[in-house]
């Protein structure tokens, strides 16, 4: 990776768990039906340097229209109805606390800025964002990476899956639910210091742990992470959805290969001077097709052609394993609604074209040996849109090497297109909202109460003894502050330890319960009942057993109480009828009848006093 000079970033998006950052809703999210629905169009404004952005431009082509789903948990800030309220301070403080651990500095005086969004996430049109720190570092095996900057910001409505798709008069529409709208989460990202994979993957996994060891919200889509890669002589490349730390390193060295392979691409064509065709309509060419892709859309759509002058062969050049240049050209015209297109380069028999049609296409297009020929089929407006997106595609490998744009992470390590790359276009001031001043008082009570990290935490637990396993289901599970309250209970570490990890999961399986259902019902007021008996009227043996009685319904008394079963007189009953067989088997004979209401401990006990081995 050093001889191809990789740049890269990272930005990282993480919800803060507090209210939502400019109103006082909660920052929940519901999985019932909504209360209400509202619609809306958006339309793009100019930002701060006078232009509209051009990702804002591409997103309104599509002309959709948004319906956004309420809840009871929603008020007018989200609905873009009512000036939003102050900001959350607790959320400042997270964002504070983040931004001195990634050793920033923090601005005393700041302005909170719209951000033009129009794809519907936000009701508005823009999102609120603050630039909270700067100029920060963390350290890495491979050297410092700088941060160059924190933002404060608020997160935007998520994608709803209630649409009716066959609801009339919706079929340009996409559907959104406000309660995610409004939660404040903090971007982080660093400078394009990293040039190899490895640093890449040390440098999330170590800003992470610096995100965790605060109060933020945990769980599948709480943090968004993104990766900006380019190489030499290349243009930036934003990656959206860089979560996984298994890929990481794959996704990497795939768009290197595919950003190569793009630099090669362009060398071939950068001397192309011939101007593109305008496309042409050829339905008529495909009245008795067989092609079932054609023959589906015709009477609904249209069929668009195109020539592209001296492109033979470019199409189906590879990037990488199960992606050709003809995927990226494809991607750019699925933004439009069409499915994809047909171009010369590939093997044109499985789409059932006869060669009828193709010499038709060829020679009303005037196809030369050197040029490429491209199809798209779809309804009228769509097709002759995802067309033009085709050649705009087309005419920007010769100019560029590798466009500027959003790319998505897929799980395989690929990535595919999302968006033009945004530009400074799109900011401008919050006019509703004064400027946030940040005191030197407020720097100082945060550098008071930061957190300690995970592995300064380690250490502070592998001092009660602990092994690897407990220490990390703890800090895995956020149970360090339990554990802390419940071992001023019961002076026994791992006792505690298991109480509040392992125990829990497995009485979970054997229940058939969730452990979050489990967690609910054994809180901590119930463990510190539990552990406080230990050694006066339970044993540590009793602990697991008691757990599992509360989550059968009973009440803690009621657990603790001890069974009036003669241990011994059962063991003795056992080995007459059954005799001959090892302990262990009579262990789990006597375990299965009493069903937890004793322990292995003590039937064990007993059997080494009758001397069965």
């Amino acid at each position: 990776m050093e001889k191809i000079e990789l740049k890269a970033g990272l930005e990282i998006h993480q919800q803060l768990d507090t209210k939502k950052l400019f109103c006082e809703c909660p920052s929940i999210l519901r999985s019932d039906q909504p209360k209400f629905k509202i619609e809306r169009k958006l339309n793009p404004v100019v930002g701060e340097t006078g232009e509209i952005d051009q990702a804002v431009i591409h997103e309104k082509a599509k002309n959709k229209t948004f319906v956004y789903e309420g809840y009871d948990t929603n008020c007018l800030v989200e609905l873009d109805e009512e000036p939003p309220h102050e900001i959350n301070q607790e959320a400042l403080k997270i964002a504070m606390q983040i931004a001195l651990l990634l050793n920033c500095k923090i601005f005393p005086v700041t302005q909170v800025m719209r951000k033009t969004v129009i794809d519907g996430s936000n009701t508005s049109g823009f999102q609120r964002t603050v630039l909270i720190a700067h100029d920060g570092y963390i350290d890495t095996s491979f050297g410092k990476v700088s941060v160059d900057y924190l933002m404060l910001e608020e997160d935007a409505a998520r994608p709803s899956g209630n649409q009716d798709i066959d609801e009339a008069g919706y079929e340009n529409s996409k559907y959104y639910k406000l309660d995610r709208l409004g939660i404040p989460l903090v971007e982080i990202a660093t400078g394009p210091h990293m040039h190899s994979p490895e640093q890449i993957k040390e440098a999330a996994l170590k800003i992470g742990e610096i995100i965790r060891a605060c109060k933020v919200k945990r769980g599948i889509g709480t943090i968004r992470q993104d990766v900006n890669i380019s190489i030499d002589g290349g243009n930036r490349v934003e990656i959206k959805g860089f979560q996984d730390p298994r890929m990481m390193i794959k996704t990497v060295e795939l768009e290197v290969k595919r950003q190569q392979e793009l630099n090669l691409i362009h060398n071939a064509l950068k001397k192309l001077t011939k101007p593109f065709e305008e496309f042409q309509e050829v339905s008529d060419i495909f009245k008795n097709t067989e092609c079932r892709l054609i023959k589906n859309v015709l009477g609904k759509g249209k069929v668009y052609a195109v020539k592209i002058s001296g492109f033979a062969g470019i199409y189906g050049k590879e990037l990488y394993e199960n992606r050709r240049f003809g995927t990226e050209v494809s991607d750019y015209a699925k933004m439009y609604g069409v499915g994809g297109i047909i171009h010369s380069d590939e093997d044109i028999k499985k789409y059932n074209l006869s060669e009828r049609e193709v010499s038709e296409i060829k020679n009303k297009l005037g196809i030369e040996k050197q040029d490429a020929f491209v199809i798209v089929v779809g309804q009228d407006e769509k097709a002759s849109n995802a067309l033009e997106a085709v050649i705009l595609r087309s005419k920007m490998q010769i100019d560029l090497a590798v466009p500027k744009e959003v790319r998505k992470a897929n799980e395989d390590g690929s990535t595919s297109f999302l968006r033009p790359m945004p530009g400074a276009a799109r900011m401008y001031p919050e006019t509703d909202l004064e400027l946030l001043k940040i005191s030197r008082d407020l720097v100082n009570e945060v550098k008071k109460n930061l957190p300690k990290l995970k592995t300064e935490l380690k250490g502070y637990l592998k001092e009660y003894g602990l092994n690897e396993e407990l220490v990390k289901l703890i800090l895995d599970e956020d149970k360090l502050n339990s554990f802390k309250d419940l071992i001023q209970i019961c002076n026994n570490p791992n006792l505690v330890a298991k109480t509040l990890t392992l125990f829990q999961k497995e009485i979970s399986v054997k229940s058939n319960i969730s452990l979050e259902k489990i967690e609910e019902v054994l809180n901590d007021n119930i463990l510190e009942g539990i552990l406080q008996e230990v050694d006066k009227k339970i044993s540590e043996s009793d602990v697991k057993i008691i757990m599992q009685r509360i989550v059968e319904g009973k009440t803690l008394k009621e657990a603790m109480q001890k069974s009036d079963i003669n241990l011994k007189e059962e063991v003795i009953k056992l080995i007459k009828e059954k005799p001959g067989l090892s302990a262990n088997a009579y262990m789990g004979l006597i375990m299965a009848k009493f069903k937890g209401q004793i322990s292995g401990k003590e039937v064990m006990i007993e059997l080494n006093k009758q001397e069965i081995k």
